[in-house]
């Protein structure tokens, strides 16, 4: 809820690149894995449900808080983020470019990126957006339980073993925390365009 989605696809519109929002790979591990009554809790099942994956982005469940959370749990398994690193990493390498977002693009997925934005925003600031879009949707959510998820969320990304969220060291950092929507594409397209001028 960071806004690094919406970011990322109106860059790839911008600069007419294909974009992958990594985290739905996750998602729809996540989703098989949930319409299985598979267990989240057992790395075996996770790696299974990585089998013959396909994603359907418009998908409702993708975004669905069970899938959020099982999502989130199983991506600290070694086994499934190799399982779906190089669908990533092929991505990225295509000719002519492409844009990714994700939570490990620029430190592990795309190292040598030639512009990587790091997106953040405040736990509250997210809760918020996060509440929102599930509104939105037509589902049922209070504001102190996403908070809490995203928190915990956080603390599970930062602290796994494999590919742990942080920024790359050549990051740019873009806290969207008091911007618009338009107002962070607009601030994230002049970020790109003065990285692009400078390494070329």
């Amino acid at each position: 809820a960071s806004g690094k989605g919406t970011i990322a696809r109106a860059l790839a519109r911008h600069f007419r690149l294909p974009h992958m929002d990594t985290g739905l790979l996750y998602r729809a591990v996540a989703l098989k894995l949930w319409r299985w009554g598979g267990d989240p809790g057992s790395e075996f099942e996770a790696l299974r449900a990585c089998d013959d994956l396909g994603v359907e982005p418009d998908d409702p469940e993708l975004r669905s808080g069970p899938v959020s959370e099982i999502a989130s749990r199983i991506s600290v398994y070694p086994p499934i983020r190799a399982a779906l690193l190089k669908r990533q990493q092929d991505f990225a390498r295509q000719d002519g470019g492409a844009v990714l977002d994700g939570r490990d693009i620029g430190t592990v997925i795309a190292p040598q990126a030639e512009v990587k934005l790091f997106v953040t925003a405040a736990p509250e600031i997210r809760a918020q957006r996060r509440l929102e879009e599930i509104l939105s949707r037509g589902m049922r959510a209070h504001y102190e339980e996403v908070l809490a998820d995203i928190r915990a969320r956080d603390r599970r990304d930062s602290s796994r073993d494999v590919a742990p969220l942080k920024p790359a060291p050549d990051a740019i950092l873009l806290d969207t925390s008091d911007l618009t929507v338009d107002q962070a594409i607009a601030k994230a397209l002049s970020l790109v365009e003065q990285r692009l001028a400078v390494s070329r």
